[in-house]
């Protein structure tokens, strides 16, 4: 593992496989000693098909997209929404849950209208990142169990935020700061995690 952190760590920039400027800014705020670029910065314009089964099917298809048409170290994720009243659903299809095209607020809407009336709430986020690097792919794993509010609170953050609220908290992820919604969130267990394994 040291013979890999040393090559990370010499590299001036790190690929995140990602469009979406919310994530990247998360990625960013956590990696702070590395130069963290996303698909545009690197020239990649490509709208990624994520068709995988499971989050880590699609966070591979993310990475190896990136590694074998620009030859370049890098990691991708995918999250999902899993709510036990929902059987799991809509996991990994959280992005989409309201159809294709759709908004945040799309999706948030639709999941109070699944939920109302419900008594269990019980929800969790988990994320799974696939890091490409030096010819060898790992695999981290994120998980932080809430549940669902009955309406939206706070402004912050991204997706489904202002109707998840963390275990242990009074505030949904909307509503805190992005440094301490990093320090608990899915995201940034599972970056955590990619931390500890680059010696970081």
């Amino acid at each position: 593992m040291g013979r890999y952190s040393l090559k990370l760590t010499v590299m001036k920039k790190i690929v995140f496989a990602t469009h979406n400027k919310n994530k990247l800014a998360e990625i960013r705020n956590i990696l702070k000693n590395y130069d963290v670029v996303g698909l545009r910065d690197i020239g990649c314009e490509t709208d990624i098909v994520e068709d995988g089964d499971t989050l880590q099917d699609n966070a591979k298809i993310k990475a190896d997209f990136v590694t074998n048409n620009y030859h370049l170290n890098c990691f991708a994720d995918d999250t999902g929404l899993e709510v036990e009243a929902l059987d799991g659903a809509p996991g990994v299809y959280s992005a989409r849950y309201a159809g294709e095209g759709c908004s945040y607020h799309d999706n948030v809407v639709k999941m109070l209208a699944a939920m109302k009336g419900k008594t269990n709430r019980k929800a969790r986020f988990r994320t799974v990142i696939a890091l490409n690097l030096d010819g060898k792919q790992y695999f981290f794993e994120g998980i932080v169990n809430g549940k669902i509010t009955e309406e939206e609170h706070g402004d912050g953050g991204f997706g489904y935020d202002p109707i998840f609220q963390p275990d242990g908290f009074e505030e949904t992820f909307a509503e805190m700061s992005m440094e301490v919604k990093n320090k608990i969130s899915h995201r940034g267990r599972a970056v955590q995690k990619l931390c500890e394994f680059l010696n970081i």
